[in-house]
């Protein structure tokens, strides 16, 4: 029997890495593209033919004319905030009714979500996470203790269903003493989003149709959100996501045996980012922290939040590697180190009883970076169209680092633009 393949593509640092664009890139190789976990507070930026879409909740295939793109049931939808995304392509031309599918089992983020999200936040002063404030965690957190809200509810007495969930949140709130909110014109919005979606998109039984597809030969690429570092289990916790990020999670999310999994691509910047609290042993204070954003452009997509910048950390994306089960890298945004005289790598950490590793430990903030200096390129690489251009001090970075990760770099970004990607041999 013909049997496809699902290749996964996820980010290996703290999200922020470039996936949309790589996502864009890779799709024309495949079937469908399905999304596996995550919601709207991550957005994935495209840039094509002079213009800019920022996705978050529909998947990036959505650009490459005629793919089957599918929401799975490890995402977590915001209806209004779905409503808002999808109509905005759709005014840019983009139709994605008839090949945006929407898993049944894919939660439900409801306004009330929203608050409890503030009033969580608010209530831990100075211990507070940095999240978007979306209500991401409160959705996963009513999905693991059983109380959740499906997609498939609107197929059959969801009025009821979205009371009876409204009440219970409410009652958290009043608990939480939190009473700065109203949500009157969200929720009137948000019911619209239900309409809107109820009316013009597939809800799917979405395990069945990917196994389907994958039976009939066809290719399926899996689209995580995030990054490694921000994983429930393997991530800098506290200071995570509310979903599981890696590899494995593509399993949970989309209901693929592990079997079925061929090549994951793993995504890094040549540098590092990380956005909200928690720990970044390679973040960068001074003038070249903040060269490395204003040149990237490190603001969040969704948030506008200011991106902390740091060097590359390898230790943490061996860790990465590690746990994904990598098979191939693609760096990003390369060119923002074109003009630096010196550019650093982290090799190894001291600890505080001043011993060195290169495994990522327990706790990172005493983690301090033992760095390797590289010369280098001062070449403006935006325009090139081969790796045959690169200049040898990017070649010498790039070598060091396929043998430090012991894992090939196959495909390599010089710019935002989808023409702007080097397929290496």
């Amino acid at each position: 029997m013909n049997k496809g393949k699902v290749d996964v593509l996820l980010g290996l640092q703290w999200g922020d890495e470039g996936k949309g664009k790589v996502v864009d890139v890779l799709t024309p190789k495949y079937d469908v593209i399905a999304r596996f976990q995550g919601g709207p507070n991550a957005g994935h930026t495209l840039e094509f033919e002079g213009q800019k879409y920022v996705l978050r909740s529909i998947p990036s295939g959505i650009f490459q004319g005629g793919k089957v793109n599918i929401i799975g049931n490890g995402v977590v939808l915001a209806p209004d905030l779905f409503m808002q995304e999808a109509k905005e392509l759709e005014k840019s031309g983009h139709d994605l009714r008839s090949r945006l599918h929407i898993s049944k089992k894919a939660h439900l983020i409801m306004p009330t979500h929203r608050v409890l999200d503030a009033a969580i936040e608010a209530s831990k002063g100075k211990n507070k996470v940095g999240t978007t404030g979306k209500g991401i965690g409160p959705t996963y957190t009513d999905k693991v203790s059983r109380n959740g809200l499906r997609v498939g509810d609107i197929l059959d007495g969801f009025k009821e269903k979205y009371e009876a969930h409204k009440a219970a949140h409410l009652k958290q709130i009043a608990a939480l003493g939190y009473t700065d909110f109203d949500i009157t014109e969200v929720e009137k919005t948000w019911m619209e989003g239900i309409e809107y979606i109820f009316k013009n998109f597939q809800i799917v039984d979405s395990e069945h149709e990917i196994n389907n597809v994958l039976r009939s030969g066809k290719d399926i690429l899996c689209e995580g959100a995030q990054g490694t570092m921000l994983d429930v289990d393997f991530g800098s916790y506290p200071f995570v996501t509310s979903s599981n990020t890696i590899c494995a999670g593509a399993c949970i999310g989309l209901g693929i045996g592990p079997n079925r999994i061929g090549n994951v691509y793993g995504i890094m910047k040549a540098y590092c980012t990380r956005v909200g609290a928690g720990p970044f042993p390679t973040e960068l204070f001074d003038e070249t922290g903040a060269k490395i954003r204003d040149l990237g452009h490190e603001y969040g997509a969704v948030t506008g939040r200011e991106r902390r910048c740091g060097w590359c950390d390898l230790v943490q994306l061996k860790y990465s590697v590690m746990i994904n089960g990598v098979t191939e890298l693609i760096m990003m945004k390369s060119d923002v180190l074109d003009t630096f005289p010196v550019i650093k790598a982290c090799v190894a950490y001291e600890l505080p009883d001043g011993t060195q590793t290169t495994e990522l430990p327990y706790e990172l903030y005493d983690a301090k970076p033992i760095y390797k200096e590289f010369k280098g390129w001062n070449v403006d690489m935006t325009k090139f169209t081969s790796e045959d251009q690169f200049p040898q001090e990017f070649n010498d970075y790039v070598n060091f680092l396929e043998t430090y990760l012991e894992t090939p770099i196959k495909i390599v970004s010089i710019g935002p633009d989808r023409e702007q990607t080097i397929i290496r041999k």
